[in-house]
């Protein structure tokens, strides 16, 4: 039978997010608190729900973790940028992304000087700067932590960016346009990097498209649950108990190799909270069925956690105290 309509992981939003949204009220009306996630992670804002710095959450995982990386708040002065950039020891082409910003939003991949003043200049907003890490593999981890110990690796996800493959004869529009991934991507193309089109590649040639990690930009996101071995829950607990007042979350990270992310060897790009999606449910064989009830068990442990952390004596925030938070954020203005 054909099927009908776009695969799970291209629904959208209005209909892949209510039963998400009925499942985490579900665990509210258990805890009888709408914000109960907020003590999972208290070195976080409200657990990391929307809003969180990036900077202050970057600045609780150890250096050796880290890419380089450098805070350009809003009102520094354009010449100290380049200044504070190579005393950091970065070197183009490099990262720039919001400091406060979700699902990939202005992060852009910046190929040199003129092109990072100008972005700064056109989003007059905190941005963080990071080198461009060269290692060939992206992974998303997600963890969680009890404060009695457990520890768990619920989702590994590596990703493989959007590319096209040469055949020597089609320019790159047209093979994007062959394949159905790459083809969603191919408005924002013909809009943004026309030049990139008409260009032909050779008969095996690897052509990559995309080079920021992000589904939304066409990202193929594949399950890699077979990578959670005793070894990469010894490197990553090493890693996770170092870190205070976060237990529950998803590194989005760059490593050599599958074998050297069991290692512990990979640079930590992000840490994203209590909104860390599993990833490895996007990926295209997993289905709806299945990411729904991925994504009820991981609302479980973050109600389990809440419950653990109850008990330890670290309560959720008020409601009134969240009322504030998200109203503070919704008025502050984006850029």
């Amino acid at each position: 039978m054909k099927k009908i309509g776009p695969p799970w992981e291209y629904w959208p939003i209005w209909l892949a997010t209510p039963p998400v949204i009925a499942i985490y009220l579900w665990f509210a009306l258990r805890a009888r608190h709408l914000v109960f996630f907020s003590n999972v992670n208290p070195g976080i804002p409200l657990g990391g729900i929307v809003g969180e710095s990036k900077k202050a959450i970057l600045d609780q995982i150890p250096p050796e973790y880290l890419p380089k990386t450098v805070f350009v708040p809003a009102e520094m002065p354009r010449e100290q940028v380049l200044p504070a950039i190579r005393t950091a020891g970065i070197q183009f082409p490099l990262i720039a992304k919001p400091d406060i910003g979700e699902r990939g939003f202005l992060v852009k991949k910046i190929s040199d000087p003129d092109e990072l003043v100008a972005y700064l200049e056109r989003y007059p907003t905190d941005f963080l700067l990071q080198e461009f890490l060269e290692e060939p593999v992206e992974a998303a981890v997600l963890f969680y932590r009890f404060p009695d110990g457990r520890f768990g690796i619920t989702s590994v996800c590596l990703k493989d960016f959007l590319h096209v493959i040469g055949d020597g004869r089609a320019s790159v529009e047209v093979l994007m346009a062959r394949e159905p991934r790459a083809r969603r991507q191919l408005a924002r193309f013909q809009q943004n990097s026309p030049d990139l089109l008409n260009r032909i590649p050779a008969f095996g040639e690897r052509v990559l498209l995309e080079p920021v990690g992000n589904h939304a930009r066409g990202t193929k996101f594949i399950n890699a649950a077979y990578l959670i071995t005793p070894d990469l829950l010894d490197s990553f607990r090493a890693l996770c108990v170092r870190l205070d007042g976060i237990r529950y979350g998803r590194f989005d990270l760059k490593t050599a190799s599958p074998e050297a992310l069991q290692r512990g060897l990979f640079k930590i790009m992000e840490l994203n909270g209590i909104t860390s999606d599993p990833a490895h449910v996007y990926d295209p064989a997993h289905g709806a069925w299945r990411a729904y009830r991925d994504y009820y068990r991981h609302w479980r442990i973050i109600y389990r956690l809440h419950r653990a952390q109850r008990s330890a004596g670290i309560p959720p925030v008020s409601h009134r105290e969240a009322w504030r938070f998200f109203r503070d954020y919704f008025r502050r203005e984006k850029p």
